[in-house]
């Protein structure tokens, strides 16, 4: 087992469950601007690139300026609404906190919502840092964000280890030569992150705590 130091958590999908809320936003926006209110599917499928690039999914590239604000003075509103931890998240993280490690949630998630969030849940005080969108000029998977995120973390990346949801989380990880756990709670299944090359995955974020001996 390597000797991890320091643990980065994607947010949506590993930590939190908050597809019913960002489903909400996308259905309010896309009806607000007289399109079809996307499916819950649809929308976990377009979600993880940042939200300019989901809403570009949802409602083609020349609607994202339009939907853009419509988002955002919903979600500001509502983003409290059902966002819920996921199972495991804060034993994990109480438990590598006890522990002495470092943590941090490295999401595309706009930073200060994730921030707004995790104070929320309760996990701020859990967590050394949190970096999100617009905090940087960079989004997951460009390795200058995750270069950026280790030096503000001063941590060494060959005791690092990425903990996400999906492929834009492994090729994050990969691009910055560390390893990726993931869980499959988010928007892909075991097989998709195996092939899309995860050096591990678990059915939750239990089983990491067991893989790594602090469960």
């Amino acid at each position: 087992m390597p000797a991890f130091h320091t643990f980065l958590f994607d947010l949506d999908g590993t930590l939190v469950d908050h597809f019913a809320a960002i489903h909400r936003s996308h259905s309010h926006t896309m009806t607000a601007l007289g399109l079809p209110a996307p499916t819950m599917a649809q929308v976990r499928a377009a979600v993880g690139g940042g939200l300019e690039n989901a809403i570009a999914r949802l409602a083609g590239p020349d609607m994202v300026a339009r939907a853009l604000p419509v988002y955002r003075e919903y979600w500001d509103r509502t983003m409290l609404d059902d966002v819920t931890l996921l199972p495991g998240a804060r034993e994990l993280l109480t438990t590598l906190k006890a522990h002495g490690f470092q943590t941090a949630v490295f999401t595309n998630k706009l930073g200060p919502s994730a921030r707004l969030i995790c104070t929320h849940l309760g996990i701020d005080r859990l967590l050394d840092r949190v970096f999100g969108a617009i905090d940087t000029p960079w989004l997951k998977p460009d390795r200058r964000f995750t270069d950026h995120v280790l030096a503000q973390l001063r941590a060494d990346a060959k005791a690092t280890l990425f903990v996400g949801d999906s492929p834009y989380d492994i090729q994050a990880a990969h691009n910055a030569s560390l390893p990726c756990w993931c869980v499959s709670t988010g928007t892909h299944t075991a097989t998709e992150l195996r092939t899309a090359g995860a050096e591990a995955v678990y059915a939750n974020l239990a089983g990491i705590g067991l893989a790594l001996g602090v469960a």
